[in-house]
C-alpha cells in the first residue's frame, strides 16, 4: 500500500496534456469497416406474418452525441424531446410479407429520426416515434393503408415507456407532456442555500450511482421534466368509435401504465416526494394503483416508501413485481417477501405469489410459496396454470416449475440447475399471442416448445424441442446444421398435429445473417432476406474457437482471430481481451458459450479490428474466478493471473503468438482486470483499459458480485485496488474513459486518479478522456479515435518493443488450486 504522503501527492499532481490534439483516424481499411452501414434490424409481428426492417446508420456524429441533456435522479433526459437521452436514431422502415416476400417502404419525411417501434398485439398496425425539432411525435401505420398517420405530438418517456397497447390493438394509452406545466425552471444565478443531507442512524448501503439530484433546483427540474398526463388514444374509426384522445386523471410523475388484459382497467405507477440526493428515481417513493378507463382509482395496491432501507441484494417489502395475469381478463398478480427482503437472513421460504381478480375488493389469495427468491412468472391459456422461476443466490441456482394452482402439491419441474450451467440449459419456453392479446406460453394440446442455445464444447448448435406435459419428456424437432449458426427468431405457425413452421436467422463465417422460413413438417425452406456483406474486409480473418486449461485444471476458451496474410509459423504480437466472471464450481467455469461459425461483424471500437492490423487477437478469453460467492474475490488476483498465463501459453504452443509481445485489454470490469494484471504480473508488455474503476474504496458498498462492504472486507478491497499499487504498474497503460460516464462505480475520476498515481510514481501511461461520451463510446469521432489510440499504443509498446531485459515473467504466488467439479461452498450472490 502506498504511503499516505504519496497518496496525497497523487491526488494533486497535474495531468499534463499530450502533444497531439484533436480526433485521430485509424488506417483507412479500418475506417471503411466501421463506416459500413449495418444490416437492418428485424422486428417480426406477433402473428409471424410480417417483418419490419429497421434501417440504422453505422454511427452517430459527435454533434449528435453532444445534443443537450440533463442528468437528474439517475436519468439522462433530453429536455426537448421529453425522452431519455438518445444520440442515434433509425432512419428507414421497410415492411416485408413473410408469406410472399413482397416489400414496401414506409414513406417518411426527409431526414426522419425514428426512435421506438412497437407492434400492436393483433399485428394489425404498428406505431413508431419520430424526433421532431421541439417534441416527440407518435405515428401509426395501419397494415391496410399505404402511408402512416401522425397520432399526437408531445410524448413523454422520461420515466419509461411512453405508450401501452390495449388488447384489441385499436387503442393505446400514451404519456404526453402537460401543456399547462408552466415555463421550464431556470436555475438562479446565485444559489438559494446549501444542499443538506442528514443520516439518522439507519443503515443504508448505497451503490455509487451517477447523475443524482444535488439541490432543490435539480428537484424542480426533475419534477418539471417527469410530469406528464395520461391520454387514451383511439386509433380506429368506424360507425361506433371515433378516433381521438381522452385525458385520464391529473398530470403527475407517471412511471408506467399497463392496461388489463380485457382493456377495462389500468395499472398505474407514479412517483411521489420526498426525493433523494443519494438514490436514483427508481428508488423514490411511489404509488401503484388500479384505475378504470375514466381515471378513477379503484384500488391502491401499495404505497412504497423511499428505497433506502432495502438490504444489499435485497427486495422491497410488500407487493412487488405487480402485473396482470395474462390468462385472465382482469386479475392482479404480485409477489411478497417472507424473509424481510433480506437475502442474508435464514428463512424456510423467501417469497409468496398472490392474485386478486376484479373488482379488487376481496382478500388477495396466495397461490404459490417459493423456497428461494422469485425470478419470474409466466401464464398459459389455462388460467389455473403458471410457470414460476426462482433463484437461490447462495448456490447461484435456478429452478423453474409448472404449477396448477388448484393442485398446489402437483408440480412439474422443467429446469433445475446452476445458473452458469450452459451445457445443461434445456432452453426457454416459446410464447404466443393469448386470447386477450397478451403473451402466454405457446401450447398446442399437451405440447410446449423450448428454444435453446445448445451450448457444447464444439460450440453452440441451437435447437427447438417439443416438450410433453403428459410424459414430461422432450423431443428434438430441429437443430441447426453443423458448422453453421441458425437461431429461431419466431414460431410462425404450430399445431398439436404437425411440426411447426419457424422464422430463423442463418449465418456462417462467410454468409451474412439472413432470415429463412422453415417448415419442419414438410422440410421445405425459403429464404426471406438477402442482405449482403456490410464489411467484406473482415472475411479474410481466420477465426477459431480454441480451448485450453489453466494450471489448476479449469478449462478455458477464447475466440482466436488471425490476419488473412499471416504466414505459417509466423508468431504475431498478441492482444488478449477479456472480462472476469464468477463461478461457484470449476465444472461450469470451463463450459464454452457461443459458436465459431458465426459471421464476424464489428460495431464500435472492437478489439477484433486489431487482427486486421496484424495481431493475434484472443477475444472473449475465459477469465473465470471460482469460489464461494461470499469470498470469491479473495483469490481474484491469483486466478486472473492463472487465466492470463494460460492464454499466452496456448497461443505460444500453437505457434501463432509471440509471448514476448503480448498485450491485455478490457472494458469496465475488464479494465479493472487489466490494471491488476499489469500491477501483479509481468506477463504483458502493455495494457488497454477502457472505462474502468481502479480504487475500490470509492465503491465501498460492493462492486460486480462482491457482497461484502469495505468495512467488512477491508483487506480484499485494498488488495484489489490497482490505484493503491500504482507503483507496481511497470508496463505502459493506455486508459480511455468517457467524460460523462454514467455507469455505477466507473466515475471518470477513477481513470484520472490512476493516471496521476502512475505518473507520480514514474510509470508510463496515457489518459484519453472522450468528450460527451458515456460508459460506452458512440460517436464516430470517438470510436475512430479510440481505435487509432489503441493501434498506436500497442504498436509502440508491444509490436515494436525491444526485447525484455528481465529473465522471466512475474506471476505472484497463488493459493491451493480449485478442484474441477468441486461442490459449491456456502455463500451466495
Amino acid at each position: 500500500m502506498l504511503p499516505i504522503a504519496t497518496l496525497a501527492l497523487c491526488a494533486f499532481l497535474p495531468i499534463l496534456p499530450a502533444q497531439d490534439s484533436g480526433y485521430r483516424l485509424p488506417p483507412p481499411e479500418i475506417v471503411e469497416v466501421l463506416d459500413a452501414a449495418p444490416t437492418p434490424d428485424v422486428d417480426v409481428s406477433p402473428d409471424g406474418k410480417w417483418m419490419l426492417l429497421i434501417e440504422r446508420p453505422a454511427m452517430p456524429s459527435i454533434a449528435d452525441v453532444s445534443r443537450p441533456w440533463l442528468g437528474l435522479a439517475g436519468a439522462r433526459i433530453d429536455p426537448v424531446l421529453a425522452m431519455p437521452e438518445q444520440p442515434s436514431f433509425a432512419h428507414g422502415l421497410v415492411l416485408k410479407s413473410v408469406e410472399d416476400g413482397a416489400e414496401r417502404r414506409v414513406p417518411l419525411r426527409q431526414g426522419a429520426r425514428i426512435g421506438m417501434v412497437s407492434w400492436s398485439p393483433t399485428s394489425s398496425r404498428f406505431v413508431f416515434t419520430l424526433a421532431g425539432e421541439t417534441a416527440t411525435e407518435l405515428w401509426t401505420q395501419d397494415m391496410r393503408e399505404l402511408a402512416p398517420k401522425r397520432v399526437l405530438t408531445g410524448l413523454n418517456g422520461v420515466l419509461g415507456s411512453s405508450i401501452a397497447w390495449l388488447g384489441d390493438g385499436d387503442a393505446l394509452v400514451a404519456k404526453v407532456v402537460d401543456a399547462e406545466r408552466g415555463d421550464k425552471p431556470a436555475r438562479p444565478l446565485a444559489p438559494s442555500g446549501p444542499a443538506v443531507q442528514e443520516s439518522r442512524g439507519a443503515s443504508t448501503a448505497l451503490r455509487t450511482y451517477q447523475d443524482l439530484l444535488s439541490d432543490t433546483e435539480d428537484e424542480r427540474a426533475f419534477r418539471w421534466n417527469a410530469t406528464c398526463k395520461l391520454v387514451l388514444v383511439r386509433l380506429l374509426a368506424d360507425e361506433t368509435v371515433t378516433p381521438g384522445q381522452v385525458t385520464l386523471g391529473k398530470p403527475d410523475m407517471y412511471v408506467s401504465v399497463d392496461p388489463s388484459i380485457d382493456g377495462q382497467h389500468l395499472l398505474v405507477t407514479r412517483l411521489k416526494a420526498p426525493f433523494s440526493y443519494v438514490l436514483p428515481w427508481s428508488l423514490f417513493p411511489s404509488v401503484v394503483e388500479v384505475w378504470d378507463l375514466t381515471g378513477r382509482v379503484e384500488r391502491v395496491v401499495i404505497e412504497n416508501p423511499l428505497g433506502d432501507a432495502i438490504p444489499m441484494e435485497g427486495v422491497r417489502l410488500g407487493p412487488r413485481d405487480i402485473q396482470w395475469a395474462a390468462s385472465d381478463p382482469a386479475t392482479l398478480v404480485w409477489v411478497e417477501a417472507l424473509d424481510g427482503g433480506d437475502p442474508a437472513s435464514q428463512a424456510e421460504h423467501r417469497d409468496r405469489w398472490f392474485r386478486q381478480p376484479a373488482p379488487f375488493n376481496a382478500e388477495p389469495v396466495p397461490f404459490l410459496t417459493l423456497a428461494q427468491r422469485a425470478r419470474s412468472i409466466r401464464f398459459f391459456g389455462d388460467p389455473n396454470l403458471v410457470m414460476a422461476s426462482e433463484y437461490d443466490r447462495d448456490r447461484r441456482w435456478v429452478r423453474t416449475q409448472i404449477v396448477d394452482i388448484t393442485k398446489p402439491g402437483e408440480v412439474i419441474v422443467v429446469d433445475d440447475r446452476s445458473q452458469n450451467d450452459r451445457y445443461g440449459d434445456p432452453g426457454a419456453f416459446a410464447s404466443m399471442q393469448g386470447p386477450y392479446g397478451s403473451r402466454i406460453v405457446r401450447q398446442d394440446g399437451e405440447f410446449l416448445y423450448r428454444i435453446g442455445a445448445g451450448a457444447a464444447k464444439e460450440g453452440s448448435r441451437l435447437f427447438l424441442d417439443r416438450y410433453s406435459l403428459r410424459t414430461r419428456t422432450s423431443e428434438r424437432l430441429w437443430r441447426c446444421a453443423e458448422k453453421t449458426y441458425e437461431s429461431v427468431v419466431a414460431i410462425a405457425k404450430s399445431s398439436a398435429v404437425e411440426k411447426p413452421t419457424l422464422i430463423t436467422s442463418f449465418e456462417t463465417p462467410v454468409d451474412p445473417p439472413n432470415y429463412r422460413l422453415r417448415d419442419l413438417q414438410s422440410g421445405a425452406m425459403r429464404v426471406l432476406t438477402t442482405f449482403g456483406d456490410p464489411q467484406p474486409r473482415l472475411r479474410g480473418l481466420k477465426q477459431e474457437l480454441i480451448t485450453y486449461k489453466r494450471q489448476d485444471g479449469v478449462e478455458l476458451s477464447g475466440r482466436l482471430y488471425l490476419p488473412a496474410d499471416r504466414k505459417e509459423g509466423e508468431r504475431l504480437p498478441i492482444f488478449v481481451w477479456a472480462y472476469p466472471n464468477e463461478f461457484t464450481d470449476a465444472g461450469t467455469a470451463g463450459q464454452i458459450g457461443g459458436s465459431p461459425y458465426r459471421f464476424v461483424r464489428v460495431r464500435g471500437a472492437s478489439q477484433i479490428l486489431m487482427a486486421l492490423h496484424g495481431y493475434a487477437v484472443l477475444d472473449e478469453a475465459s477469465m473465470p474466478v471460482v469460489g464461494s460467492p461470499e469470498t470469491v474475490n479473495d483469490s481474484f488476483l491469483e486466478q486472473i493471473a492463472w487465466n492470463a498465463k494460460a492464454a499466452i501459453d496456448e497461443l505460444t504452443r500453437r505457434g501463432v503468438g509471440d509471448p514476448e509481445r503480448a498485450a491485455v485489454g478490457g472494458h469496465s470490469y475488464g479494465a479493472f482486470m487489466t490494471a491488476n494484471l499489469l500491477a501483479h504480473t509481468d506477463l504483458f508488455r502493455a495494457g488497454v483499459a477502457r472505462s474502468g474503476a481502479y480504487n475500490r474504496t470509492l465503491t465501498p458498498f460492493g462492486f460486480q458480485s462482491e457482497r461484502r462492504t469495505l468495512w467488512k472486507a477491508p483487506k480484499s478491497y485494498l488488495e484489489l485496488s490497482p490505484f493503491l499499487v500504482a507503483d507496481k504498474i511497470n508496463e505502459p497503460l493506455l486508459m480511455i474513459h468517457g467524460e460523462k460516464d454514467n455507469n455505477t462505480g466507473t466515475f471518470p475520476i477513477q481513470s484520472e486518479r490512476l493516471f496521476a498515481a502512475i505518473q507520480g510514481n514514474g510509470g508510463t501511461a496515457r489518459l484519453v478522456m472522450l468528450p460527451e461520451e458515456s460508459h460506452g463510446y458512440r460517436a464516430r469521432e470517438s470510436v475512430l479515435h479510440t481505435v487509432a489510440e489503441t493501434i498506436e499504443w500497442l504498436d509502440r509498446f508491444v509490436r515494436d518493443a525491444a526485447p525484455r531485459t528481465d529473465q522471466a515473467p512475474r506471476v505472484e504466488p497463488a493459493p491451493a488450486p480449485v478442484e474441477a467439479g468441486s461442490p459449491a461452498r456456502p455463500g451466495g450472490n
